[in-house]
């Protein structure tokens, strides 16, 4: 008997920010997506989340894309670039502020630092020429959903969150609402990315619910950390990937996502890499706990014999 309600086919995607070349967490972050959408037989999109146009460094998107090109992280189909796209996240707040689930926000960063940022209600009286648009999270809202690595995880949002913005005072969109259409859009089926995000999906997955859309999977894949601690992404520690030699750099992002280095021992270039990577990847054995950098780096200079 056919399955009455078929899941579609796998749609992954890597959607990396144009701040910066990409360093050796994104390229965990990368692989592990691309890993993921292979073995389903799936496919792997590339977006770029150029929102923030003051955050972004000139050149840094095309730099990101060759990248992975060098890195044999080729997406299935044109890449989509975020910065115009603004007609349709347009719509989506047009929905939520005629349904009254987004309000204009008036309130200054300071006047929430007493609550810690959190937005519950607006400070009376508080005017500005340039309003954020925030979502108006209802009281007691908890949003649980099931991770791969992680297990259930469940937030508060009303809480621990508040009314969050969708669009900037100085008007960027921002990232909750962009993403959400976007996946949307793309069709998106399984959101592979790293565990910094993971706190950020349950306003995704309200804002699903709000707007009618499907909530995709969820897999958030293990950090890297400097010595300190700090991720790459705020680290000085966060040096971009060596285009000239991607091998090296692929072996120890494989082994941070707690594979054995045996099973891709005997690959002497990127495509033989990936091959085996694909044929022996064991989503199973990815680990929750951050990758420190050094110990990644360490662990690969030995299997290289270095």
């Amino acid at each position: 008997m056919p399955d009455p309600f078929p899941r579609p086919p796998y749609r992954g995607r890597f959607a990396p920010s144009p701040t910066g070349p990409l360093h050796f967490g994104s390229l965990v972050a990368a692989l592990g997506s691309w890993l993921m959408a292979r073995r389903a037989k799936g496919a792997w999109l590339v977006r770029v989340e150029d929102l923030d146009p003051p955050r972004e460094v000139p050149g840094a998107a095309q730099r990101q894309l060759r990248t992975l090109a060098a890195f044999g992280l080729h997406g299935d189909g044109p890449v989509l670039h975020q910065r115009a796209r603004g007609a349709l996240y347009q719509a989506a707040l047009d929905h939520l502020l005629a349904s009254g689930d987004a309000f204009a926000c008036h309130c200054s960063r300071a006047a929430l630092a007493k609550s810690g940022g959190v937005h519950r209600r607006c400070v009376p009286g508080a005017q500005r020429d340039d309003p954020a648009i925030r979502l108006r999270v209802p009281d007691g809202c908890v949003i649980a959903f099931d991770d791969a690595l992680h297990g259930r995880v469940r937030q508060d949002v009303a809480n621990e969150v508040g009314d969050f913005v969708l669009r900037r005072a100085d008007g960027p969109w921002a990232y909750q609402l962009a993403v959400v259409v976007d996946d949307a859009a793309q069709g998106i089926t399984d959101v592979v990315r790293g565990a910094d995000l993971l706190d950020s999906t349950p306003r995704q997955i309200l804002l699903q619910q709000l707007l009618g859309l499907p909530t995709p999977r969820h897999a958030h894949l293990p950090l890297v950390l400097d010595d300190a601690g700090h991720k790459l992404s705020k680290s000085a520690a966060a040096l971009p990937v060596d285009d000239d030699a991607p091998l090296p750099a692929l072996r120890r992002a494989w082994q941070a996502l707690g594979q054995t280095e045996a099973s891709v021992a005997a690959a002497a270039d990127v495509d033989a890499f990936l091959s085996s990577a694909i044929a022996s990847f064991d989503p199973s054995r990815i680990p929750r706990a951050p990758a420190p950098l050094h110990a990644a780096m360490h662990n690969a200079s030995v299997a290289n014999g270095d």
